[in-house]
């Protein structure tokens, strides 16, 4: 039997996670600066309620460039919303980092850590977080200046980031979605998923392989997808 989470009718008013209780220092596109236009359209896009118009590329935009800033933004969204359910997830509330009963992740980054580790979720989603943080803050990997070309395996890289956020949110519902509902979030969880999965999926940036701990609740969202278009 798949798990179900409810599905929370939009209203004027939602909840919305307190952005100075994120789990990681928010990672900024200030004005002026390389990608400051890509993250204005993205978030007019996103706030006209068009979800697949969101995550389209601009016309006339470079692809790397709209990645870098879609990352910079999911990492952002990712580190607002765990640190909102981080006190709920304790060595003793989560002793390893799974998805359900059948999903178990051990941590290895492959430079660091080469051996994968049996850690719990909350020490997992640290590692997990702080090695983005520094891909992010990478200039090799993620450069700021405007004629400074992206690595050739930048593509590569992105999809490594993406196959790991996701499991930040895989985590969440299966282990917090309670915590989620007391707090209100369900709506602004949901959403920021479904932003999440409509991206990657627009760019093909994770094996569906990946996202079997969620994927009836991904089926949905795509149902919904269809239906409107």
């Amino acid at each position: 039997m798949e798990k179900r989470w409810p599905q929370s009718p939009p209203t004027n008013q939602q909840n919305v996670p307190d952005p100075s209780r994120s789990f990681k220092p928010l990672k900024p596109i200030p004005r002026g600066t390389r990608g400051y236009g890509l993250i204005q359209i993205a978030q007019m896009t996103l706030g006209s309620g068009n979800m697949q118009l969101a995550v389209e590329l601009p016309a006339g935009e470079d692809l790397n460039e709209w990645l870098a800033v879609n990352t910079i933004d999911f990492y952002n969204e990712i580190s607002i919303l765990y640190g909102v359910l981080a006190e709920f997830c304790t060595k003793e509330s989560c002793p390893i980092m799974s998805a359900g009963p059948k999903y178990e992740y051990l941590w290895a980054d492959g430079h660091d850590i080469k051996t994968p580790l049996k850690v719990s979720a909350g020490e997992y989603i640290d590692f997990l977080m702080t090695w983005v943080e520094r891909q992010l803050n990478n200039e090799v990997v993620f450069p700021t200046k405007p004629d400074v070309p992206f690595p050739k395996k930048f593509a590569s890289i992105i999809k490594v980031i993406f196959k790991r956020l996701f499991r930040v949110y895989a985590h969440m519902y299966h282990s917090h979605f309670h915590h989620i509902m007391t707090l209100g979030l369900e709506y602004h969880l949901n959403t920021c998923f479904k932003h999440f999965i409509f991206f990657i999926d627009q760019f093909k940036l994770v094996d569906p392989k990946e996202l079997a701990p969620l994927a009836e609740l991904i089926q949905q969202f795509k149902a919904r997808k269809q239906q409107v278009s």
